[in-house]
């Protein structure tokens, strides 16, 4: 019985992505432990007023679509795989001609991530692509925006566990954007620190 259960609590997201219905460590670790600590480090007078993560932004730029509109496909697939949600292109809003890029062309793909999905790819990020990247000492700090949200970069998709090595055609980075309830970068820095973000300090 308990096996049948727990077979049923998978849900299927996107193309043959399987997420598990368990809560993700750092969602909580911020209930258990990250609302308490920001409450009395910035004095908030309600629990509603602690700042959070709202969503999480992933994205990868395809300049290959602009001679190969079919390779984007891989791009969506792969960004699938690696969030458990379904990938969406996203389309050149003007026309650029050096680049031959026309406006409307699809340029690359995109995934905005919310609540659980969103905890269980910050679970990835931080527990095993980040600590997989190359030479990797930290994500340098530079990467706020002065209203409290995060953007940092990855080189490779690789470091992602749902990518493998061989299956993949072409190493590619994605851009990922921490977007959160804070009203200041220290704020938010705090936030994403005491979740576990490994910072270079």
């Amino acid at each position: 019985m308990a096996k049948k259960k727990e077979k049923e609590s998978a849900i299927k997201v996107g193309e043959g992505v399987k997420i598990s219905s368990f809560i993700p460590k750092t969602k909580s670790l911020y209930e258990k432990e990250v609302i308490k600590k920001l409450m009395d480090e910035f004095g908030y007078k309600s629990i509603m007023a602690v700042p959070k993560i709202e969503k999480i932004i992933v994205n990868v730029g395809w300049g290959e679509a602009v001679e190969d509109p079919d390779s984007l496909n891989v791009v969506v697939d792969e960004l699938t795989l690696i969030t458990g949600q379904k990938a969406v292109k996203t389309y050149a809003k003007k026309s650029i001609s050096n680049f031959k890029i026309r406006q409307g062309m699809a340029i690359g793909a995109k995934v905005t991530l919310r609540k659980t999905l969103m905890y269980n790819f910050l679970d990835i990020l931080i527990n095993i692509a980040l600590p997989r990247t190359k030479d990797f000492n930290g994500v340098p700090m530079k990467g706020f925006d002065g209203r409290g949200n995060f953007s940092f970069s990855i080189k490779e998709q690789v470091v992602f566990p749902s990518i493998k090595y061989d299956m993949i055609k072409q190493v590619h980075g994605l851009d990922i954007t921490i977007v959160t309830t804070a009203k200041t970068d220290a704020e938010s820095y705090k936030l994403l620190k005491y979740l576990g973000f490994p910072f270079k300090d």
